[in-house]
């Protein structure tokens, strides 16, 4: 599903991914963690094409990313921060997103399950961060795509929205779908994740699950241990 390959990458004098290595098979929930800093956003930017390292080689589906665009309309993107124009409606950029993505979408079982009904009329530029959130989520979801990346997705959401984001990720995941995530919120991170990468300084210090974590850092709490996994990598 997606093969990293020494992977470097350079903004100026700063090194932000140093020789980066990961092959996710596909099916599963991964999270992408680390402080800020880490590589994180780089090394996620690198899968999509948005950012092209300065050496090494990524492939995803089986395809090398680099002058290749094409691979992109398999993945669904979540990205932390879903700059729209805000005079645009909701439902004009539903369909100006489904336009762009020319396939069959859920879009009104998800409008329906975020309670969005009463917004589809309201210019973007109105709405709260919490239900900007939910619009962005129903664009990410509402396509069939094998790969999801999904940064910060809980971001603003109620509690309400927050069960129905879980709930849908694990759906996604039942049907053999590969999901990354990054998120701060370790809560969600230990309920959904099936594995654990976890970036420190542009290098991968751990992948494992969390019992593995727990048992490396000899905690018995997912936090603690996210936090002395940290403290281990800063003083190795």
């Amino acid at each position: 599903m997606i093969s990293i390959e020494n992977i470097h990458k350079k903004f100026g004098k700063n090194l932000v991914l140093k020789g980066v290595d990961l092959n996710i098979e596909g099916g599963g929930i991964f999270a992408i963690l680390g402080p800020n800093g880490s590589g994180k956003t780089t090394l996620i930017k690198s899968i999509l094409g948005m950012v092209i390292p300065n050496k090494g080689i990524i492939k995803v589906l089986e395809k090398p990313v680099k002058n290749n665009w094409k691979y992109r309309q398999e993945i669904s993107y979540l990205p932390q921060i879903a700059d729209f124009p805000g005079n645009l409606r909701v439902k004009e950029l539903i369909r100006m997103i489904q336009d762009l993505r020319q396939k069959p979408s859920d879009m009104v079982k998800l409008v329906g399950l975020f309670g969005l009904e009463p917004f589809l009329d309201k210019k973007l530029a109105t709405l709260s961060g919490g239900t900007k959130q939910k619009v962005n989520i129903v664009l990410t979801l509402m396509f069939d795509s094998p790969l999801l990346i999904l940064d910060e997705p809980t971001t603003g959401l109620d509690p309400a929205a927050l069960i129905c984001i879980k709930k849908l990720i694990r759906e996604e995941k039942e049907k053999g779908k590969t999901i990354l995530i990054t998120s701060h919120i370790m809560q969600f991170v230990e309920e959904m994740a099936d594995e654990i990468v976890y970036l420190l300084e542009g290098k991968i210090y751990f992948r494992g699950n969390i019992e593995q974590l727990k048992a490396m850092t000899r905690q018995t709490d997912f936090e603690h241990a996210i936090a002395a996994i940290s403290n281990q990598a800063v003083n190795a």
